[in-house]
């Protein structure tokens, strides 16, 4: 009797044992749960930070600014697109400079899509059947203008960033042709220079053609000339024994 209760007593000390050890256990796993979701959430604060960092980041790099540096003038355009879509304007591409030497394009110009006034010969056409379409261009002065500097980069030179008329919302700017059909302002440039080389070497071989068909017209002319000489000698040569004859 003695030994049974002895082994009850066992039995019930050693159940009290596992669940104080299943107590600390659950406390062990609580206190490591916590201190991982206590870890989480200073990363995601650390990462929330470091966005909010690089945002304010961008919005001050997406300026542009006077000596601003671009690798080509596709950088610098796509540059200024961007800055339009998150400011509120589209961007049009306007006037080149080219080199007097080698032709090469040595400046740029980047402006509001509003530049400039529509001219009035179309405002005013006699001869229009539909309505005129809406006035889009109001002589808005805000443009980038870029130089190639050594040969190398394009270096802002002027930048207005004032507008005469009122921004769009940057989610209604509207998206400008597809990056799939585009053609680089390099390739543009790149294949001026192709029809411009290969006009001249049409050009070229007219003029060599030209000075060949003169050259011919020449010779068949001075043929011509000889035959007519000696055609108009032989005339005289028998209008001169006819008289003879005839004394």
């Amino acid at each position: 009797m003695e030994n049974l209760t002895e082994q009850v007593i066992d039995v019930d000390q050693s159940k009290r044992c596992l669940q104080a050890e299943s107590s600390d256990e659950h406390e062990l796993a609580d206190n490591e749960l916590s201190k991982r979701i206590d870890l989480c959430e200073s990363e995601s604060d650390k990462v929330r930070d470091q966005a909010t960092s690089s945002s304010h980041e961008v919005d001050i790099v997406l300026e542009p600014f006077f000596g601003m540096e671009f690798k080509s003038r596709d950088e610098a355009h796509e540059f200024y697109v961007i800055y339009g879509r998150r400011t509120g304007f589209t961007v049009r591409i306007h006037h080149n400079r080219r080199s007097r030497i080698n032709n090469v394009v040595i400046g740029q110009d980047f402006v509001c899509s509003k530049e400039g006034f529509r001219e009035k010969k179309y405002m005013h056409r006699k001869d229009r059947v539909l309505p005129a379409p809406p006035i889009t261009r109001e002589g808005c002065p805000a443009m980038l203008r870029l130089a190639l500097r050594d040969g190398v980069k394009w270096v802002v030179t002027k930048f207005v960033k004032e507008h005469n008329h009122q921004l769009m919302p940057p989610r209604e700017v509207p998206l400008r042709g597809s990056a799939k059909n585009t053609i680089t302002e390099d390739e543009k440039d790149q294949r001026i220079r192709e029809l411009t080389l290969e006009l001249y070497n049409e050009r070229q071989k007219c003029k060599r053609r030209c000075a060949a068909y003169q050259e011919q017209l020449l010779m068949v002319l001075k043929e011509v000339e000889e035959h007519n000489d000696h055609m108009s000698k032989r005339v005289e040569d028998i209008m001169q024994r006819i008289k003879e004859l005839e004394k």
